[in-house]
């Protein structure tokens, strides 16, 4: 493809006709009123991609993602705190491409984390108000795992991004440098990392030690971990949620043949909650949806049955299950001997 209208074309022999010159906020479809009804305090999303009308495409990628400046508006629609850009995509259109991404997302008001204009920036975390006077903290890290460019790391004179090389304990204390210099006495952190494939359910013992490693030593309160293109299972460690892989809320995969064992169309919006005292895990809500015409819809039935037998079955190895709720979402609760309990905070099943 040379262009994203082939994308769209693509997507309408199996979805029907995909109107043109549509609002800014055509593309979140059923989102809003679901973001309008469960209010959260913090809207975090990782975006794959430049924002940027460079023609430097990186050399040696087979792939370049970019949308124009002037359809920036979209991600304002949604109301969104931060953008997390350690990935990728962020500078599939060169240096400069990067920062014109960081001008824009500035402009719009949208905080973001894991790239910039030099390392310092990089490493700087996205700082969201809470109530109460507290702040979110999101940092945010790329891995050569996922196919970020050991090139494209952030340094004392470029830009770039905020990039680990692997997952060893060194990296581990790397992270919780970054975090301790930064953190203040009752700040909630998000530590967000883009790695590992675009498909497959397997998550390797080191991975496990290291998200492990980032509640223990670097003190995260929530790890975000993305770059599959669809849900893996989640795990909570002493109170902490880790996301091991969230899947493509929205993506250009509607048209495109292959995995769709793994239903990539198929996504969810994740509310956890924390007790404000120490940070643990309260309830965890997921509230599935999916993509039609290039536009976040909610599910048919037997969709969101498929998403909880997914997170059931990748969950067991955790002791982690979910549960479907009358209104269509899905609870997380901890399961022992198979059984749901209201073991480490979380709920038993309404």
């Amino acid at each position: 493809m040379r262009s994203a209208v082939g994308y769209v074309e693509l997507a309408e022999r199996v979805s029907g006709y995909i109107p043109r010159g549509v609002e800014f906020d055509y593309i979140w479809g059923d989102a809003l009123p679901e973001l309008d009804r469960v209010r959260p305090h913090a809207r975090i999303i990782n975006l794959e991609t430049s924002v940027t009308v460079s023609d430097d495409a990186w050399p040696g990628k087979g792939i370049h993602y970019r949308m124009h400046p002037a359809n920036a508006p979209c991600l304002s629609a949604a109301r969104l705190d931060c953008c997390v850009l350690a990935n990728n995509h962020i500078m599939d259109w060169g240096r400069a491409g990067l920062v014109e991404t960081l001008e824009t997302l500035a402009h719009l008001g949208i905080r973001t984390a894991g790239a910039g204009r030099d390392a310092a920036q990089a490493a700087e975390p996205a700082i969201i108000a809470l109530p109460g006077g507290r702040r979110l903290l999101v940092f945010a890290f790329g891995m050569p795992s996922s196919g970020v460019p050991l090139a494209w790391r952030a340094t004392d004179e470029g830009p770039g991004v905020n990039l680990v090389e692997d997952l060893s304990a060194r990296s581990v204390e790397l992270i919780a440098r970054q975090i301790a210099d930064r953190r203040r006495a009752g700040d909630f952190v998000v530590v967000s990392l883009h790695w590992g494939p675009n498909w497959g359910y397997d998550i390797p013992s080191d991975e496990r030690a290291f998200a492990h490693g980032l509640v223990d030593v670097a003190g995260a309160d929530l790890v975000h971990g993305h770059s599959t293109h669809h849900v893996k299972g989640i795990e909570v460690y002493r109170g902490k949620p880790i996301l091991y892989g969230c899947g493509d809320f929205l993506n250009d995969y509607e048209g495109i043949a292959g995995y769709h064992e793994f239903r990539g169309d198929l996504t969810l919006m994740y509310f956890p909650s924390f007790e404000a005292n120490d940070n643990k895990l309260s309830r965890f809500v997921m509230t599935p949806m999916c993509t039609r015409r290039f536009r976040v819809a909610r599910p048919k039935p037997d969709e969101v049955a498929w998403l909880e037998g997914v997170l059931n079955r990748e969950g067991r190895r955790f002791g982690t299950a979910v549960r479907r709720q009358a209104d269509g979402t899905l609870l997380l609760y901890q399961r022992m001997s198979g059984r749901p309990t209201a073991r480490a905070g979380l709920p038993r099943p309404d």
